[in-house]
């Protein structure tokens, strides 16, 4: 089986493809507006020091587990106690539920790109574009089938023809793409009134330690906690089954730090990207959440700079569309190397199997604005359709659960030493081996627990 579902060819390709899965939506448009929600340099430094921390160790635990036991989530969490085999379960349904309406979003993107690309950008600043478009019928469901054949196409062809090639190509260019229109960012200015993008990247990066308090302290530690589910991919599958595709003689703690520089650098550029940009124009009430950063708040950027706002977009959304089909192409080989493992099928009749599934799913998450709107008011006080609700149950409910068990598999029943043992195989040292004990049985654990109270809303911050 080993065999028929290929492994990487070498580090690099791994690295790229985790950080590709790394580096989606969330990271692009929830990171900028939770820094500029949150005191700006506070929670980019309350970010850090958590990915170091609780995001290592799940990272690093996830990848380990992958590649000890060679399996993909829903099989590869009962290979280490059989009476974790809900776990694995668990841990698929996430994706499961994530892939389609990432991928209804993904049309979004098209759409705009579409619009941009067309000489249409204009039109995009207008007040009802976006609920224009996504209250309509046919064209979300069009441009969510587009995505989804593009995401399962490269999945077809395989680790090595598919998801390491794919990542060799798109992750270099997006690299290049985001840091182009960062430091295009900083030098564009508001001829009205004279605000500049440096002015919004001071609101970015300094921390206003004057106005921070004990519950706004905290609140952003949990915002930070949440954002890293997003920004590492944790808890969702995909680093157990990428883990399962990284060959033994790999360092795989040289292959993380790699990892976690690259996301923690792609979430600060994605930041550095939009907050000046949106700040110039808008100032501080144009950082939206959410899709409304992205879909409403930048077109109106964009529509400010003339022309050059037209190129600017081109790019921009050439950027985010290349991010969310490296991130789909994760979400969609979580679920499709777990089919493989667990039933034994082979790739094409797994991958076909998904993307009907995800085509028909995402069909219903996309009339979820129309034929099946509904409001639903959810325990975190926030009020949802169905694309709300998916991602709240997956995002604020599995997620959370699938991080806590396992921390106490790998911090209490199987102990942190059967990561670690794999980890260091090949003589390799185990650098934070303090804070990971420390982490995955203790400080995780009470994170979570109190991220959970929060999103079932018996904890208010």
């Amino acid at each position: 089986m080993e065999n028929k579902r290929g492994s990487f060819k070498g580090s690099l390709g791994f690295v790229l493809a985790a950080a590709g899965s790394a580096v989606g939506l969330g990271n692009i448009w929830r990171f900028p507006y939770l820094a500029a929600k949150d005191n700006g340099g506070f929670f980019i430094l309350c970010y850090i020091i958590l990915a170091l921390t609780f995001g290592f160790a799940l990272l690093i635990t996830e990848i380990a587990l992958g590649r000890k036991t060679k399996q993909s989530p829903l099989t590869a969490y009962g290979k280490i106690h059989k009476g974790f085999n809900w776990l694995g379960t668990l841990a698929t349904i996430v994706p499961v539920i994530i892939l389609p309406y990432y991928c209804a979003i993904g049309g979004w993107v098209i759409k705009y790109f579409v619009t941009y690309a067309t000489g249409k950008g204009v039109d995009a600043a207008g007040a009802d574009y976006f609920t224009g478009h996504i209250t309509s019928v046919a064209q979300p469901l069009i441009f969510m089938v587009v995505f989804l054949v593009i995401t399962a196409v490269i999945i077809l062809g395989g680790v090595n023809k598919g998801i390491e090639k794919m990542s060799r190509i798109l992750m270099p260019i997006l690299f290049v793409l985001i840091i182009g229109i960062s430091i295009f960012a900083l030098t564009i200015k508001n001829g009205e009134t004279g605000v500049t993008g440096i002015d919004g990247l001071k609101v970015y990066l300094i921390p206003d330690f004057k106005s921070l308090t004990l519950k706004s302290a905290f609140t952003t530690v949990f915002d930070a906690l949440g954002q890293l589910f997003f920004s590492i991919s944790v808890a969702m599958g995909i680093m157990v089954a990428y883990g399962s595709y990284v060959d033994d003689k790999t360092n795989l703690m040289k292959s993380v730090n790699q990892i976690e520089i690259f996301d923690t650098l792609v979430a600060l550029l994605a930041g550095l990207m939009i907050v000046p940009a949106v700040y110039v124009f808008m100032g501080k009430e144009g950082m939206t959440a959410g899709p409304g950063l992205m879909f409403i708040a930048l077109p109106k950027v964009f529509a400010e700079m003339g022309v050059v706002g037209t190129v600017v977009g081109v790019v921009f959304f050439v950027m985010v569309l290349f991010a969310a089909i490296t991130s789909s192409v994760s979400i969609m080989e979580a679920i499709v190397a777990s089919l493989m493992d667990r039933f034994g099928w082979k790739r094409k009749m797994s991958t076909i199997i998904v993307l009907v599934y995800a085509i028909i799913t995402g069909a219903v998450v996309c009339l979820g604005y129309n034929l099946f709107y509904f409001e639903l008011p959810l325990p975190n006080g926030s009020v949802g359709q169905i694309l709300d609700l998916m991602d709240y149950v997956s995002n604020n409910v599995f997620m959370p659960v699938v991080a806590l068990a396992t921390c106490v598999l790998f911090g209490w029943i199987s102990k942190p030493q059967t990561i670690i043992d794999e980890v260091t195989k090949n003589g390799e040292k185990f650098n934070r081996k303090i804070i990971y004990n420390v982490t995955i049985k203790f400080v995780a654990p009470v994170l979570l627990i109190f991220l959970l109270l929060q999103a079932f809303g018996i904890v208010k911050l």
